[in-house]
């Protein structure tokens, strides 16, 4: 194994008996509803902050595979999720093919082979734990019932707009406000099929990707705002944006190409190619950014999972088959601490971050060798060995 690399030693994985394909962390704010005491919303939020939702089954078929949303809690100190499931609830013959959660704590949104379902989180507070569960939602979403699957849905940061992509049968972008889900943009032929969406961390795009180019989106004006070209072979996969600083923010693309996996990142003001970077022999499957802007993470059909640096797009730790199927759903905690994945071979697993000894940047061989050079430099100055300007 190469620097960096661990085979997967089982900690932290678990098999829940589905094919997995959605995967979340539950906003600490899915604990603090309507009646709850304000005295008990740092503890409610920081035990169920170790909550992951995941979501997945057998299909539609006679399999006998149930299809069903999860909950299963994480121990941070012994770095392990729940043998069994701490609440379960089934989706009869629909299964629950993408996912995306509320980052208000509102609840769920899933969606399935015609339409989407809104499932609400069921907090029970006491005097010894507090314990959550999922419910169905009375709440009725008209304008996603019969539209096909949709292959990508996504809420903005202030959860106040949702975007669905569908796949060929119906092949459209949708951003509706939420909750009301008023219409703000309905676009078709974008993508023959909409593989993934993000909206940027200010709130000012949404990126689609899919068939052909990936498209920038003005959220404001509900208009299309860039056109982001492949090279060669590219097949663009997933697409996320992150923070770079306050004030800068970046967009990362991942590609499948016949070498195996690449990440290009973007400038989003001249919607240029920065860079791209070879990472992976094997096909992406899944791609998620850290929300502190420091990490990117991809799932291979291999099972594999690797972890970049940001700004220096070199791989940091490598987790070899880490699932024995592929990766379907990657997503990093909210203080970016751990990372949770999920595959077909039914196991779900969380990755600690490991603190990156090296600084991004140069390496600290490299700032030795500058050090003592201008050492040297120096000492030869002052015997007269080297003129005085270089």
């Amino acid at each position: 194994m190469g620097k960096g690399d661990e085979n997967d030693d089982g900690l932290g994985c678990k098999k829940y008996g589905v094919p997995l394909y959605g995967a979340a962390w539950v906003p600490p704010a899915a604990a603090v509803r309507e009646g709850s005491a304000a005295e008990s919303e740092s503890s409610v939020s920081h035990n169920l902050s170790r909550y992951v939702v995941l979501a997945g089954g057998g299909g539609e078929g006679h399999s006998g595979i149930q299809n069903a949303v999860l909950l299963s809690a994480f121990d941070f100190e012994s770095n392990s999720l729940s043998d069994e499931p701490a609440a379960k609830l089934g989706t009869g013959s629909d299964l629950p093919y993408r996912t995306t959660v509320h980052p208000g704590g509102e609840g769920l949104m899933c969606s399935f082979l015609k339409s989407c379902r809104w499932f609400e989180w069921d907090s029970t507070t006491s005097t010894e734990e507090h314990t959550l569960s999922l419910k169905s939602s009375e709440i009725s979403l008209e304008k996603l019932e019969d539209v096909g699957q949709q292959l990508a849905m996504t809420f903005n940061n202030e959860g106040s707009l949702l975007a669905v992509g569908g796949e060929k049968q119906d092949g459209k972008l949708r951003v509706f406000k939420w909750p009301s889900m008023e219409s703000t943009l309905d676009e078709t032929n974008v993508h023959a099929s909409v593989k993934d969406l993000d909206f940027s961390p200010d709130g000012k795009f949404l990126v689609s990707v899919g068939s052909g180019p990936a498209r920038i989106w003005n959220v404001a004006t509900s208009t299309s705002a860039a056109s982001l070209p492949k090279q060669n072979d590219e097949i663009f996969g997933y697409a996320k944006f992150s923070r770079a600083s306050d004030t800068d923010q970046v967009l990362y693309i991942t590609a499948n190409r016949d070498k195996g996996g690449s990440i290009s990142k973007w400038n989003t003001t001249s919607w240029k190619r920065i860079r791209s970077t070879h990472v992976s022999r094997d096909p992406v499957s899944a791609f998620n950014v850290s929300p502190d802007g420091k990490l990117l993470a991809i799932g291979t059909i291999q099972g594999d999972i690797l972890i970049l640096s940001c700004a220096s797009m070199r791989v940091q730790t490598v987790v070899r088959k880490a699932h024995l199927g592929l990766v379907t759903a990657l997503a990093f905690s909210l203080d970016s601490r751990a990372l949770v994945s999920a595959s077909l071979d039914s196991s779900a697993r969380v990755t600690l971050i490991k603190d990156n000894k090296k600084k991004d940047g140069m390496s600290l061989s490299t700032i030795l060798f500058v050090i003592l050079l201008a050492i040297a430099i120096y000492y030869a100055r002052s015997k007269d060995y080297l003129p005085l300007k270089l």
